[in-house]
């Protein structure tokens, strides 16, 4: 077989569905993992996977881009790159550090479920590679920003974040579980491979990339590369269970799968991947502002995407729309006062420089969220840094696990429900929408407020939090990530 084409032996070598004789097809495939129990076993059999790889040409591939990616790393490693990159870098690595790697590990485990779980021949195929691809991602993600342990604890957060119950993770945590790992393949494939992976596992890993390298930062540009082409290979496992889908009447399921996790995984990535894009990397080497970006490669690809597999846009997409100018700005000016409780040194990304670009790529900035910045600079200017850190909870949506947040001097677009007798708070009719969808899923999650309330976190003040979170523990409490020296050119005008 090794001297023939790879074309002429790899659909036979595929088709490993059979007809079971010992014990029943439900057996085998229990329709609460491998979904859709109403469409015959045969029909799976059409599934046609897009990337077709063997084990020979994976290993040679995956081969070479560890030599790659670790040969860069080992050749720069006497560059300091950690005191020479700008802090509000360094943060945004902290970041992506702290809330990637053990995801990546968990989704290890989901393709490993499509291994044992899927219908498909071809999926199957496919899992198995993507369970090797993500295992490779969570151990080269923790094996960077090892070497810089010594210098910054919070580097460590790569291998300890998921042990706690920082709010943050926790965040993560929600999405991670409520997509990989507690929902049949089939709606995992959708949910996770289509929606999340096609669109916006590209948007951080590419967008990323590229500020990492014009930060100066190229081992981390060179490990994210490699991570995101086995992204886009493995992002493509669901694009054919839709065709599936849409042929055997599944098209309500599928629609409602995609328009849930896309508004799921969107508002994570405007904490993960927006606020550094518009406000920690450099002014100087900002390429594009985070809605450029997902302009770029959400609303034109994906929307193709959708569109030719017969999949309508989201039913919020004009609110969508509308919040990729808000909901990043409100989260990135609220994990900054409640800066504590961060893993990493937050930039605060408002020079008056900074604040003219933000204002040309947002216009209407300087009259909403500038002025709430003018206030926490007022107080940092005049020496009142105790009103710089808030002082009460903030309201926790049920869904994204995400403080709510909105245009400042505007109404807030907090909604409502009472469920069993619980009020239960919302950062959007969307996030409403979809705890409305299944609210058994939704209603036993416990956000961090919510443990505030059932004792779990002793003393029920901030010192508490912290430690309850890991901080004081893992590392010291997160502050501004340059001392606070952006605030010297605003102490002229306090003065006056």
């Amino acid at each position: 077989m090794a001297l023939l084409e790879r074309s002429e032996w790899y659909d036979y070598t595929r088709m490993t569905n059979w007809t079971p004789k010992f014990v029943s097809e439900e057996e085998v495939f229990p329709a609460m993992h491998s979904g859709m129990a109403d469409v015959p076993l045969s029909v799976f059999d059409s599934y046609d996977e897009p990337y077709k790889i063997s084990y020979r040409e994976y290993v040679d591939v995956q081969r070479q881009k560890d030599a790659g990616a670790y040969s860069v790393k080992a050749a720069l490693e006497r560059a300091d790159m950690y005191n020479r990159a700008s802090p509000g870098w360094i943060s945004a690595a902290k970041l992506h550090y702290g809330g990637v790697p053990v995801v990546e590990y968990h989704a290890s485990l989901m393709e490993s479920r499509f291994v044992r779980f899927a219908k498909a021949p071809g999926m199957r195929n496919m899992g198995c590679f993507g369970a090797m691809d993500e295992n490779r991602h969570a151990q080269i993600q923790l094996a960077f920003p090892h070497e810089y342990i010594d210098k910054d604890r919070q580097f460590d957060w790569a291998t300890q974040g998921y042990r706690t119950q920082n709010w943050g993770i926790l965040a993560a945590r929600n999405l991670s579980d409520d997509m990989m790992m507690t929902r049949d393949v089939v709606q995992t494939a959708i949910m996770l491979n289509f929606a999340f992976e096609t669109g916006f596992t590209n948007l951080q890993f590419i967008g990323l990339s590229a500020d990492a390298a014009n930060a100066g930062d190229y081992s981390f540009a060179k490990m994210i590369q490699s991570v995101q082409s086995d992204e886009a290979r493995h992002a493509q496992l669901g694009t054919p269970l839709l065709k599936l889908m849409m042929e055997n009447g599944h098209e309500a399921e599928a629609q409602r799968m995609v328009d849930i996790s896309f508004w799921r995984t969107w508002r994570l990535f405007a904490v993960l991947s927006g606020i550094p894009m518009d406000y920690y990397v450099p002014l100087e080497h900002r390429e594009n502002s985070w809605k450029e970006f997902m302009e770029e490669w959400i609303i034109e690809q994906f929307e193709r995407n959708l569109r030719d597999l017969g999949l309508q846009r989201p039913w919020y997409w004009d609110y969508f729309l509308e919040d990729l100018s808000e909901e990043h700005h409100g989260q990135h000016i609220g994990t900054y006062s409640w800066r504590p409780t961060l893993w990493w040194n937050p930039t605060a990304g408002v020079s008056k420089n900074e604040r003219e670009w933000l204002e040309e790529k947002y216009p209407g900035w300087n009259d909403t969220f500038g002025k709430a910045w003018d206030v926490v600079i007022d107080n940092m200017a005049n020496g009142r840094m105790e009103q710089t850190v808030p002082g009460t909870l903030p309201v926790i949506c049920k869904v994204s696990n995400l403080p709510v947040v909105g245009i400042p001097f505007k109404t807030a677009k907090i909604e409502q429900i009472t469920y069993k007798g619980e009020n239960i708070q919302f950062g959007s009719i969307v996030d409403k929408w979809i705890f409305e969808q299944d609210p058994e899923r939704y209603c036993r999650t416990q956000t961090i407020v919510d443990r505030f309330l059932a004792g779990k976190v002793q003393p029920a003040d901030l010192g508490g939090a912290l430690q309850y979170m890991g901080l004081g523990v893992v590392t010291d409490p997160a502050d501004d990530s340059m001392g606070y020296s952006w605030v010297d050119e605003y102490r002229p005008a306090a003065a006056e």
